[in-house]
Protein backbone atom coordinates (compact mmCIF):
# COMPACT_ATOMS: atom_id res chain seq x y z
CA UNK A 1 0.00 0.00 0.00
CA UNK A 2 1.14 3.52 -0.68
CA UNK A 3 0.18 6.61 1.30
CA UNK A 4 0.07 9.59 -1.05
CA UNK A 5 1.96 12.73 -0.10
CA UNK A 6 -0.15 15.57 1.20
CA UNK A 7 0.60 19.24 0.50
CA UNK A 8 3.01 19.28 3.47
CA UNK A 9 3.90 15.68 4.32
CA UNK A 10 5.48 12.51 2.94
CA UNK A 11 5.09 8.93 4.19
CA UNK A 12 6.97 5.63 4.21
CA UNK A 13 6.84 2.48 6.31
CA UNK A 14 9.37 2.46 9.13
CA UNK A 15 11.81 -0.38 9.85
CA UNK A 16 14.90 -1.16 11.97
CA UNK A 17 16.89 1.49 10.11
CA UNK A 18 14.58 4.05 11.76
CA UNK A 19 15.35 2.96 15.34
CA UNK A 20 17.21 6.19 16.16
CA UNK A 21 14.24 8.26 14.98
CA UNK A 22 11.87 6.21 17.15
CA UNK A 23 14.20 6.59 20.13
CA UNK A 24 14.59 10.34 19.57
CA UNK A 25 10.80 10.82 19.52
CA UNK A 26 10.37 8.92 22.79
CA UNK A 27 12.85 11.11 24.69
CA UNK A 28 10.37 13.95 25.26
CA UNK A 29 8.45 13.37 28.53
CA UNK A 30 5.47 15.31 27.12
CA UNK A 31 5.29 12.98 24.10
CA UNK A 32 5.31 9.99 26.49
CA UNK A 33 3.00 11.57 29.08
CA UNK A 34 -0.19 9.70 28.19
CA UNK A 35 1.62 6.51 27.16
CA UNK A 36 3.60 5.68 30.27
CA UNK A 37 3.49 8.70 32.56
CA UNK A 38 6.29 10.59 30.78
CA UNK A 39 9.15 8.09 30.96
CA UNK A 40 11.55 8.22 27.96
CA UNK A 41 12.21 4.92 26.18
CA UNK A 42 15.74 3.53 26.24
CA UNK A 43 17.42 2.45 23.01
CA UNK A 44 17.42 -1.10 24.41
CA UNK A 45 13.61 -0.94 24.79
CA UNK A 46 13.27 0.32 21.20
CA UNK A 47 15.51 -2.47 19.86
CA UNK A 48 14.39 -5.35 22.10
CA UNK A 49 10.69 -4.62 22.66
CA UNK A 50 9.26 -1.92 20.39
CA UNK A 51 10.80 -2.99 17.06
CA UNK A 52 9.98 -6.70 17.41
CA UNK A 53 6.36 -5.74 18.16
CA UNK A 54 6.22 -3.46 15.11
CA UNK A 55 7.77 -6.17 12.91
CA UNK A 56 5.16 -8.67 14.14
CA UNK A 57 2.29 -6.72 12.58
CA UNK A 58 3.94 -4.89 9.68
CA UNK A 59 2.40 -5.85 6.33
CA UNK A 60 3.29 -3.46 3.49
CA UNK A 61 0.57 -4.81 1.18
CA UNK A 62 -2.22 -4.24 3.71
CA UNK A 63 -0.71 -0.98 5.00
CA UNK A 64 -0.06 -2.25 8.53
CA UNK A 65 2.94 -0.85 10.37
CA UNK A 66 4.36 2.50 11.42
CA UNK A 67 4.12 5.16 8.75
CA UNK A 68 6.98 7.63 9.09
CA UNK A 69 5.81 11.22 8.64
CA UNK A 70 8.24 13.78 7.22
CA UNK A 71 7.73 17.46 6.42
CA UNK A 72 8.13 17.75 2.67
CA UNK A 73 9.72 21.23 2.60
CA UNK A 74 12.44 20.52 5.19
CA UNK A 75 12.69 16.70 5.08
CA UNK A 76 12.28 16.77 8.89
CA UNK A 77 10.96 13.61 10.57
CA UNK A 78 8.14 14.62 12.92
CA UNK A 79 6.47 11.36 13.96
CA UNK A 80 4.54 8.31 12.89
CA UNK A 81 1.06 6.89 12.34
CA UNK A 82 0.42 3.30 13.43
CA UNK A 83 -1.88 0.81 11.68
CA UNK A 84 -2.54 -2.72 12.94
CA UNK A 85 -5.52 -4.92 13.80
CA UNK A 86 -7.13 -3.99 17.13
CA UNK A 87 -6.11 -6.32 19.96
CA UNK A 88 -3.29 -7.67 17.75
CA UNK A 89 -1.27 -8.92 20.71
CA UNK A 90 -4.21 -10.63 22.42
CA UNK A 91 -5.62 -14.11 21.90
CA UNK A 92 -8.47 -12.54 19.86
CA UNK A 93 -7.04 -10.06 17.32
CA UNK A 94 -9.71 -8.12 15.42
CA UNK A 95 -8.53 -8.37 11.82
CA UNK A 96 -11.72 -6.66 10.59
CA UNK A 97 -11.10 -3.65 12.87
CA UNK A 98 -7.92 -1.69 12.19
CA UNK A 99 -6.37 0.36 14.96
CA UNK A 100 -4.78 3.69 14.18
CA UNK A 101 -2.49 5.56 16.53
CA UNK A 102 0.05 8.38 16.26
CA UNK A 103 3.03 9.87 18.00
CA UNK A 104 4.48 13.25 17.01
CA UNK A 105 7.28 15.52 18.17
CA UNK A 106 6.08 18.28 20.46
CA UNK A 107 7.54 20.85 18.04
CA UNK A 108 4.91 19.76 15.49
CA UNK A 109 1.90 19.98 17.82
CA UNK A 110 -0.86 22.47 17.08
CA UNK A 111 -0.02 22.72 13.37
CA UNK A 112 -2.47 20.09 12.08
CA UNK A 113 0.24 17.61 11.09
CA UNK A 114 -1.13 14.67 13.10
CA UNK A 115 -4.63 15.10 11.64
CA UNK A 116 -3.27 15.60 8.11
CA UNK A 117 -1.10 12.49 8.40
CA UNK A 118 -3.81 10.32 10.00
CA UNK A 119 -6.34 11.34 7.33
CA UNK A 120 -3.86 10.47 4.55
CA UNK A 121 -3.22 7.04 6.09
CA UNK A 122 -6.96 6.44 6.68
CA UNK A 123 -7.75 7.32 3.08
CA UNK A 124 -4.99 5.03 1.79
CA UNK A 125 -6.36 2.14 3.87
CA UNK A 126 -9.88 2.65 2.59
CA UNK A 127 -8.74 3.00 -1.04
CA UNK A 128 -6.14 0.18 -0.90
CA UNK A 129 -6.85 -2.19 -3.80
CA UNK A 130 -5.84 -5.23 -1.74
CA UNK A 131 -8.21 -4.49 1.12
CA UNK A 132 -10.97 -3.53 -1.33
CA UNK A 133 -10.54 -6.84 -3.16
CA UNK A 134 -10.46 -8.81 0.08
CA UNK A 135 -13.28 -6.66 1.53
CA UNK A 136 -11.89 -7.59 4.89
CA UNK A 137 -12.09 -4.72 7.36
CA UNK A 138 -15.25 -3.15 8.64
CA UNK A 139 -13.93 -0.42 10.96
CA UNK A 140 -11.00 1.80 11.85
CA UNK A 141 -10.64 2.50 15.57
CA UNK A 142 -8.46 4.43 17.98
CA UNK A 143 -8.02 4.71 21.73
CA UNK A 144 -6.57 7.38 23.97
CA UNK A 145 -6.29 8.36 27.58
CA UNK A 146 -9.39 10.43 28.39
CA UNK A 147 -7.28 13.53 29.18
CA UNK A 148 -5.39 13.37 25.86
CA UNK A 149 -7.52 15.97 24.11
CA UNK A 150 -5.03 16.32 21.23
CA UNK A 151 -5.42 12.68 20.21
CA UNK A 152 -9.18 12.79 20.72
CA UNK A 153 -9.26 15.82 18.41
CA UNK A 154 -7.43 13.81 15.72
CA UNK A 155 -9.95 10.98 16.13
CA UNK A 156 -12.83 13.40 15.58
CA UNK A 157 -11.13 14.92 12.52
CA UNK A 158 -10.81 11.38 11.13
CA UNK A 159 -14.61 11.14 11.33
CA UNK A 160 -14.55 8.72 14.25
CA UNK A 161 -17.31 8.75 16.83
CA UNK A 162 -17.15 7.98 20.53
CA UNK A 163 -18.02 4.36 21.36
CA UNK A 164 -17.09 3.86 25.01
CA UNK A 165 -15.07 4.86 28.03
CA UNK A 166 -13.11 2.15 29.83
CA UNK A 167 -10.19 1.47 32.16
CA UNK A 168 -7.00 0.57 30.32
CA UNK A 169 -3.97 -1.09 31.89
CA UNK A 170 -0.93 1.13 31.17
CA UNK A 171 2.69 0.79 32.31
CA UNK A 172 2.00 3.34 35.06
CA UNK A 173 -1.32 1.82 36.22
CA UNK A 174 -4.97 1.84 35.16
CA UNK A 175 -6.06 4.93 33.24
CA UNK A 176 -9.44 6.23 32.10
CA UNK A 177 -9.48 5.78 28.33
CA UNK A 178 -11.81 6.37 25.41
CA UNK A 179 -12.52 4.32 22.29
CA UNK A 180 -13.53 5.94 18.98
CA UNK A 181 -14.48 4.24 15.72
CA UNK A 182 -15.22 4.85 12.03
CA UNK A 183 -17.09 2.46 9.73
CA UNK A 184 -15.22 1.54 6.54
CA UNK A 185 -17.50 3.01 3.87
CA UNK A 186 -16.23 0.48 1.30
CA UNK A 187 -17.17 -2.58 3.35
CA UNK A 188 -20.03 -4.31 1.51
CA UNK A 189 -21.03 -7.37 3.59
Amino acid sequence: MEVKDTARLTFELMNRADAKLMHQLDQDPEVMRYLNGGKPSSMATIMDVFLPRVEAYTNAVKGWGLWKVTIKASNEYIGWVLVRPMEFFSDKPEFNNLEMGWRFKQSSWGKGYASEAAIAVRDALIENKTTIAENNFTHISATAVKQNLGSIGVMKKLGMTFKKEYLCQAPHGEVDSVYYQLKNKRYKR
